[in-house]
């Protein structure tokens, strides 16, 4: 397994640790966290230099890169440009467990709790299992949470699965519970790249409050105020992908929404 090293006075002479072991640090010490999302479908090298060399950039956790659609070419190149410009730890957000690439630090270990597609919680993991051991990317068994985000998004189209509705909190808390006594060492809830809202407050508070593991909420986060009220309801870290993509200058605000949670 890989590790990183984080250079953070928090950990005594710069030690080195494993990702997992970063966010679950930052989690018991109430430090919020931002990951942004790239799209290898999408990004251009000149829109990951302005991204990169972006001078709130300083302030990013880490680096999720796929999406639903991503091609392991396209994956391959994006991850390259990427180490070549920072250290930031860069983690594979996979469209399908197939997409694996060793360049990268780690990997969500993905398995779409929220959905009764077979495929998706273990079918395609076994495929990949005997790739993915021979790669040493630290592996983060996540639990995947799809939320209702407004829209027929590109995620819940490509999985065949119906997205938990915002009003059914309780469903969203127990699916989270679940999956943490299934052995699952992160939560992730998702309304989808280009969602019209993000997860609820409620429906995020009530998740947080079941459950003991790293909570990361992506998808319809488009203002600062956005991500402020994410934050509070107790995300510990939030993702933002296709907004950025469109203006990379809310890095700003979302830095500034990190600080004042």
């Amino acid at each position: 397994m890989k590790t990183v090293v984080v250079h953070n006075t928090s950990f005594r002479n710069h030690k080195t640790i494993s990702i997992l072991e970063q966010i679950s640090f930052c989690q018991k010490k109430k430090k919020k966290m931002i990951s942004i999302l790239i799209d290898p479908d999408k990004a251009t090298e000149k829109q990951i230099d302005k991204l990169i060399g972006h001078p709130d950039f300083i302030n990013v956790d880490f680096i999720f890169v796929g999406g639903s659609l991503v091609t392991d070419g396209n994956m391959s190149n994006c991850i390259h440009l990427i180490k070549q410009r920072t250290n930031k730890p860069v983690i594979i957000f996979p469209g399908s467990p197939n997409q694996i690439d060793v360049q990268a630090d780690g990997i969500l270990l993905l398995s779409l709790i929220s959905g009764r597609n077979s495929d998706l919680l273990i079918g395609r993991h076994v495929e990949s299992s005997h790739r993915l051991k021979e790669s040493e990317l630290e592996i983060l068994p996540t639990g995947y949470i799809l939320l209702d985000g407004g829209r027929t998004t590109t995620v819940s189209y490509i999985s065949n699965t119906t997205p938990i509705p915002q009003d059914k909190p309780g469903i969203a808390a127990a699916t989270a519970l679940a999956g943490c006594q299934l052995g699952h060492k992160v939560i992730y809830l998702d309304c989808g790249s280009g969602a019209n809202q993000h997860a609820s407050e409620r429906l995020i508070q009530c998740v947080k409050n079941e459950i003991d593991v790293p909570l990361i909420v992506g998808g319809g986060i488009k203002t600062q105020y956005d991500a402020e009220k994410v934050f509070k309801a107790g995300a510990d870290i939030v993702v933002v992908g296709n907004h950025l993509e469109k203006n990379p200058y809310f890095l700003s605000e979302l830095v500034a929404a990190k600080h004042n949670s």
